[in-house]
């Protein structure tokens, strides 16, 4: 420190010589806004989400509204005295109106199944990882034992199964989820089916984590003064441990959204008349040479969606990236 510097009115030495720590949060965040395709991917999401949320205010018509004589209306910048801005369907309905609404689908499986997988992955990981030993050893035999099961043919076995409970009235304990089932369009039981399995990446993960953090010497500073099992777990390992975890469960994302649609366009997903981008695609292959606008709209839709996770999952992890720490 110059004499100079020291002798200006109002300089503070001490001031000048302590600086405000800035928190991870904060640098990671500084880091995101720096990715312009992360940033518009995120824009784009909160933009859909606000849509699906509000679909009844801003789409068209209902999703059960048919106009018959409209079948296969042309979009209206197609045909200027068409009156539906990207066509209608094989019922006349409105195909924008039922994208909208599709939306709903896709981003509800979206949040549910990573909410699911990311609490039963961290907490199964989390115990699994910090106790060590036999408990450890068991917990991934689980894992491993589960891990052999194939993904999609075992949802599909799910599905299956449920659908047929539903139609047979299913029994006393059964009755009640099977309405709940039908009055949420037929969402809970794929809820069911994609959350059951996908956990088992998170818990590995979040395991994977615990063994990096838990020899470290504020952990063992935190053993030192006494600090209980499950304060260490949550108070100490848990926030170390969520941000790889909160991006690698939005990478995650879009096959949760494509195993959805996948099931929709088997004939396995949603009930009618309820709209997914899978059975709109379904509906809309059939006839793509000579009605492309029916097909169109959904798999963009589908496409431009998954993508989206997927640029902004890049983005998040570039921002917790720790040697992404100070370039800039």
């Amino acid at each position: 420190m110059t004499t100079k510097n020291a002798e200006l009115p109002g300089f503070d030495p001490k001031q000048a010589m302590v600086r405000k720590p800035r928190s991870p949060l904060y640098d990671a965040w500084i880091i995101l806004l720096q990715n312009k395709v992360a940033v518009g991917s995120g824009i784009f999401l909160i933009l859909l989400v606000l849509a699906a949320i509000f679909a009844p205010f801003i789409a068209p018509q209902g999703i059960d509204v048919q106009n018959l004589p409209d079948n296969y209306k042309q979009p209206s910048f197609i045909d200027p005295t068409s009156p539906y801005l990207l066509g209608a369907d094989r019922f006349g309905r409105d195909v924008l109106t039922r994208v909208i609404y599709g939306a709903r689908v896709s981003l509800s499986v979206a949040i549910v199944a990573s909410a699911v997988s990311l609490s039963i992955g961290l907490i199964y990981g989390l115990v699994s990882g910090f106790f060590g030993g036999s408990v450890d050893n068991v917990m991934m035999r689980v894992v491993d034992i589960l891990y052999a099961f194939p993904f999609l043919i075992f949802v599909i076995l799910l599905q299956v199964y449920f659908k047929a409970v539903a139609n047979r009235g299913g029994g006393a304990i059964v009755q009640p989820l099977i309405k709940l089932d039908r009055q949420m369009g037929g969402m809970l039981f794929i809820f069911i089916a994609i959350g059951a399995l996908n956990w088992i990446g998170m818990a590995r993960i979040a395991r994977g984590q615990v063994l990096s953090y838990k020899e470290k010497e504020f952990i063992e500073g935190a053993r030192m003064i006494g600090a209980s099992d499950m304060r260490i777990i949550f108070r100490h390992l848990l926030p170390n441990i969520l941000g790889p975890c909160i991006v690698s469960e939005t990478l995650a994302i879009p096959g949760y959204i494509f195993t959805e649609a996948f099931l929709s366009f088997i004939g396995l997903g949603v009930n009618a008349p309820t709209p997914s981008w899978g059975i709109m695609i379904n509906e809309g292959y059939r006839a793509i040479r000579s009605h492309p606008h029916v097909l169109w709209p959904p798999a963009i839709a589908l496409v431009v969606t998954t993508l989206a996770f997927n640029f902004l999952g890049d983005g998040l992890r570039d921002a917790f990236d720790p040697r992404m720490k100070g370039t800039f």
